[in-house]
């Protein structure tokens, strides 16, 4: 068996890929010791680290309305997460970083420091509400001193943050984006609300600002990921297929996950060598 830390990325709607990843690993007999999650990283990695399997949570969300997850905001947000806090809630309660199984760290940034935060104490659910606060379409989250966002903003993908868990294990990232020779076909550009959230105030000028405005931060978040991986550098990167999919979109757990075992498929090469690379080590 061989241990690794997992650093997940976000991606909202995408981020249950990492479910399908988080299992196919698993089954080929890789030990999870420690998670850091970005976004919607940050929701499976502690979910998992307090003890429940890929499926249970498949099975559990499976059945929420996912109509309910949000609604539309006041002050400073468009949406109203209490919908999806009220999800959170069943899985987490009042569990604290202490009493996680895996050692587990979320990001998130302080609008007020301008600057990148990692959350390791405290109560888990107040980490992951921080850390999906994704800033104009949710609103930020008071925590402590801080007033946090979505921690997407500043690091996409939390590897180095996987790596300080256990500093002698290998990271295997899981990024939502695609291979930037893939962006151009991924990444359309048009006039119509690409967010189906948008649709009933589409016609209103401000949607369509606000269309234009999270499509261009898609592309920043892409690049601002990419460089950071070719920075951090982890021992291997999988990308699910998830590009087809948007951030707030009403999806298929299920299917979606089965794109993260996809993945894990498609890079078992490279974990194959983190697997070699272990023998070798305990033989020397």
């Amino acid at each position: 068996m061989k241990d690794i830390t997992l650093a997940l990325g976000g991606g909202g709607s995408k981020g249950y890929a990492h479910l399908g990843v988080i299992r196919a690993l698993l089954d080929l007999g890789f030990n999870i010791k420690g998670i850091a999650g970005t976004s919607a990283g940050g929701v499976a990695g502690a979910i998992f680290a307090a003890g429940y399997s890929p499926e249970e949570v498949l099975d559990a969300i499976s059945s929420v309305s996912q109509e309910n997850l949000y609604g539309f905001g006041k002050g400073p947000a468009l949406l109203n997460p209490t919908g999806i806090h009220r999800v959170l809630e069943g899985f987490l309660r009042e569990i604290e970083f202490s009493d996680l199984q895996i050692p587990c760290a979320l990001t998130a940034v302080d609008l007020k420091g301008r600057t990148e935060i990692t959350i390791r104490e405290g109560k888990v659910l107040d980490g992951v509400k921080a850390t999906i606060a994704i800033p104009g379409v949710f609103p930020p989250v008071d925590l402590d001193d801080y007033q946090l966002v979505d921690g997407m903003v500043l690091n996409p993908v939390p590897v180095g943050i996987a790596r300080s868990l256990a500093p002698q294990l290998p990271v295997v990232a899981v990024s939502l984006s695609p291979e930037p020779e893939r962006w151009k076909a991924v990444l359309p550009w048009d006039s119509r609300p690409a967010n189906p959230l948008l649709r009933p105030i589409s016609r209103l000028r401000f949607a369509r600002a606000f269309d234009v405005y999270l499509r261009s931060m898609d592309m920043t978040l892409h690049m601002l990921g990419e460089i950071r991986l070719q920075v951090e550098k982890p021992a291997v990167i999988i990308r699910p297929d998830v590009s087809h999919i948007g951030s707030l979109d009403r999806v298929d757990f299920k299917e979606v996950a089965l794109l993260g075992d996809q993945a894990v498929k498609q890079s078992y090469a490279a974990l194959k060598k983190i697997k070699k690379r272990s023998r070798w080590k305990s033989r020397s």
